[in-house]
């Protein structure tokens, strides 16, 4: 049987097109791949009125940024990364929490958690543990770190966040023992 050019172009985009989607279900996925969440696409990165209260990473443009729809895999010890933001109105954080669209005192032990783990608001309202250098303590779940949006207004300016992020308030980082100057430690955190 012969093949002609076109036949051999059709066939191998259509191969191409079926690698491509296999590649971007995979992506969404936890654990996907080697046992990582892979990027799921990239975001063009717009500077604007960044609030820097918590010196946060601020947009810069034309820059890109990963975007991801999944996080590493929940366990009994979830290594991730302990990030700084105020909870409160006009602060780093943005808009209301999502879970109860409220405000939160930066002395509430709150978190917000990377889109993979804020599962659809699946945890909204759970205490979680979070430890770091011997030390432990219990916060509740109020809102998500986006990990697919950012670079605007909601966002504070600010890019997607990583796949790992417990985006925790002062009060957090004042019960761990930790300093607040550092802006990212890392973790480990497991459901209560």
């Amino acid at each position: 049987m012969t093949t002609t050019p076109r036949a051999a172009a059709t066939m191998a985009i259509l191969v191409l097109a079926a690698l491509s989607a296999f590649e971007m279900a995979s992506s969404l996925r936890p654990g996907a791949g080697l046992g990582m969440c892979r990027a799921s696409g990239y975001l063009p990165g717009r500077s604007g009125n960044c609030e820097k209260s918590n010196d946060p990473d601020c947009c810069e443009d034309g820059k890109m940024y990963p975007q991801y729809r999944c996080s590493p895999p929940v366990t009994a010890s979830t290594k991730a990364v302990l990030t700084l933001n105020s909870f409160e109105k006009g602060k780093d954080g943005g808009g209301p929490s999502e879970c109860d669209n409220a405000y939160h005192s930066d002395e509430e032990k709150v978190v917000a958690l990377s889109t993979g783990w804020f599962s659809d608001m699946a945890r909204c309202g759970h205490r979680i543990k979070i430890s770091a250098n011997g030390n432990s303590v219990y916060a509740k779940v109020v809102d998500e770190c986006d990990s697919v949006n950012g670079c605007d207004d909601e966002h504070n300016f600010e890019p997607p966040c990583a796949n790992n992020i417990v985006d925790a308030s002062p009060a957090v980082w004042d019960a761990l023992g930790l300093d607040q100057n550092v802006g990212m430690v890392d973790i480990t955190w497991s459901e209560e």
